[in-house]
């Protein structure tokens, strides 16, 4: 379902029969966490209820590529010092949020499928070729 840029990856089953994992869920905070600063958070399930959803109506196999999941709050101020499109509160600092990408898709198309799960925010970053995905409020943007 995950990997990062570093050659880690997750490709597990995180839920079954209405249950959640806590082994699978441990080792998707662990990838999902602030690299920079090497801090896990407990992300939201319902980010990756989003995610797989999402997945699974692209129709791929390929994982999606895991840019930022978790970001502690410094991160997230450096990060927003250097773009405007950083939130100041992002949903990053709480676990309900990742920027992802797949090299098979377009932003477009992973963006529709985001989308059409009617969950949570989906923001459109075409300059960066990615797309966030967030358990927040629904809603979309251009970033």
């Amino acid at each position: 379902m995950l990997s990062r840029r570093t050659g880690e990856r997750v490709n597990t089953v995180y839920w079954i029969e209405g249950e959640y994992i806590p082994e699978a869920l441990k080792e998707i905070n662990y990838l999902m966490r602030d690299w920079r600063r090497n801090e896990v958070m407990k992300i939201d399930v319902r980010t990756l209820d989003i995610i797989a959803a999402s997945h699974g109506l692209l129709d791929t196999t390929e994982p999606f590529q895991l840019l930022s999941g978790y970001r502690s709050p410094r991160t997230n101020a450096s990060l927003r010092s250097k773009s405007r499109s950083v939130a100041k509160n992002s949903l990053h600092m709480q676990g309900k949020a990742a920027d992802l990408r797949l090299g098979s898709r377009s932003v477009a198309q992973i963006t529709k499928a985001a989308t059409a799960c009617h969950a949570g925010g989906v923001g459109k970053y075409n300059r960066s070729n990615f797309v966030h995905m967030d358990c927040g409020p629904v809603r979309t943007w251009r970033g």
